[in-house]
């Protein structure tokens, strides 16, 4: 999907990417990664808060952006909340022990434990601005769901912050472009740095994913919440 991406840039730019590929691939991209960064590990090393801000700029080169981006934001919205529950989920069937990588970059004990404690002293409050921390939004649901916190307090913290932050950026994203389509230049050669940006930054990000999962496991005890 992105090398078809990479390709119709180098041949055409931004433009004609934003226009052949349409809104279509736009929702496939953004709900897809918006849903894994909340809810698995790989999540951990996909670029979330740039590629929705990216995705609103691109949309705002639409003669019915307008629509799409209001619809996405809601369906970013939907995919962080099932996200979270899932990653909620798989914490919940660990029990008490969490698997790390053992020196890994973000999947490892010191930065489990720093959300092992960040939910220990704020709770509530904790779920709801982990949304804006990349790396503490994909650990928090697991991190949760191990330490055993209170499902309906954490699925209305977790829902508050999904509204706070995808449909945010991308509506942020949006309007930045609409301000921008208004240079004829300078929208296409912003839109285009930031999907060469979104392109080699997943890579780079599924690269380190694979260099972590080689690395040896060490186990984590999250205490109760």
């Amino acid at each position: 999907m992105f090398l078809a991406g990479s390709s119709v840039l180098a041949e055409g730019g931004a433009m004609h990417f934003v226009e052949s590929a349409g809104p279509a691939l736009v929702w496939l991209i953004v709900v897809s990664f918006v849903f894994l960064e909340c809810a698995v590990i790989v999540g951990l090393f996909l670029p979330g808060d740039s590629l929705l801000i990216t995705a609103g700029i691109g949309l705002a080169a639409h003669s019915s952006g307008t629509s799409h981006v209001w619809a996405l934001s809601a369906g970013a919205f939907v995919a962080a909340i099932a996200g979270n529950q899932v990653g909620f989920m798989i914490g919940k069937r660990t029990g008490h022990r969490v698997v790390a990588r053992k020196n890994g970059k973000y999947f490892n004990t010191e930065n489990l434990d720093k959300v092992s404690r960040l939910l220990e002293k704020h709770g509530f409050w904790a779920v709801l601005i982990a949304r804006w921390i990349p790396w503490v939004r994909t650990l928090c649901p697991m991190v949760a769901g191990a330490g055993g916190m209170n499902h309906r307090r954490y699925t209305i913290a977790s829902t508050l912050g999904a509204l706070i932050w995808a449909p945010v950026l991308l509506l942020v994203g949006f309007y930045f472009g609409a301000v921008l389509d208004k240079v004829s230049w300078l929208f296409p050669t912003v839109l285009t740095l930031m999907i060469v940006s979104i392109v080699l930054g997943t890579a780079f990000g599924l690269y380190q994913y694979r260099k972590e999962m080689k690395r040896p496991i060490e186990t984590v005890e999250v205490h109760d919440l």
